[in-house]
C-alpha cells in the first residue's frame, strides 16, 4: 500500500505549498503546483519507489542510473531551476542557466520550505531547507542572480523566520511581479 502513503505525501506538499503561495499572492501557482505528481508516469514510479522520509527520484535514480519521473517532472514546472536550462545564444557556450522570473523562485523557496517540512515531520527547523540547500549550492546549475535569491530568502528564513521571510518576498521580490489594483488605488 505504499500508494497510499505516496498519495498523502503528495497530497500534503502540495497543501502546504498551497497555503505558502496564497499567503505570497500566488493564487494560480498555488492551485496547480505540482499536478504532474498524478500523472502516470510520476505517480506510478513515486509508488514503487516511495521510502517516506526523502524523495522518490531519489532511489529511482539510484536504481536506475536516472529518473525517469524527475526529467518529466522538471520539464513541466516552471518552480524548478532545471527547468530553465537552455542552450546558450553564444556558440561554444553549450548549456546555460536563465534567470528565473521572480514569481516562480518565489514558488521555487515555498517548495524548498514544504518538503523539508515534509521530511523533517516534527524535527522540522527553520535553517533546514538552508542546510539542505548548501549541502548541493555548488553543484547546481542555476543562474546567478537567481542563486543569490535564493539563498538570501533561505538565509533569511534560518535568521528571522517565515513571517518575516514571506513579508519580504511579497514587499521586495515580487512587488515588481503582481500588485493588484485594488492596492494600488490604496497607495500600498
Amino acid at each position: 500500500m505504499k500508494w497510499i502513503q505516496h498519495l498523502k505525501t503528495i497530497n500534503e506538499h502540495r497543501r502546504l505549498v498551497r497555503q505558502g503561495c496564497f499567503r505570497l499572492g500566488l493564487y494560480y501557482q498555488g492551485l496547480v503546483h505540482d499536478l504532474s505528481k498524478y500523472s502516470p508516469s510520476e505517480f506510478l514510479v513515486g509508488a514503487k519507489y516511495y521510502q517516506g522520509y526523502r524523495s522518490p527520484n531519489n532511489a529511482e535514480r539510484e536504481d536506475r542510473g536516472y529518473s525517469a519521473a524527475w526529467l518529466h517532472h522538471k520539464g513541466r514546472n516552471k518552480h524548478h531551476y532545471e527547468y530553465w536550462i537552455d542552450y546558450s545564444a553564444s556558440e561554444g557556450e553549450g548549456m546555460v542557466p536563465a534567470r528565473m522570473p521572480e514569481r516562480y523562485l518565489a514558488e521555487m523557496y515555498v517548495d524548498r520550505v514544504a518538503a523539508c517540512r515534509i521530511y523533517n515531520g516534527k524535527d522540522y527547523k527553520e535553517d533546514m531547507p538552508l542546510k539542505y540547500y548548501l549541502k548541493g549550492k555548488e553543484k547546481i546549475m542555476m543562474e546567478a542572480d537567481t542563486k543569490r535569491m535564493l539563498e538570501r530568502l533561505l538565509r533569511m528564513l534560518a535568521r528571522d523566520g517565515e513571517e518575516k521571510t514571506e513579508e519580504y518576498i511579497r514587499k521586495r521580490v515580487l512587488r515588481k511581479v503582481f500588485v493588484p489594483s485594488f492596492m494600488k488605488k490604496c497607495g500600498k
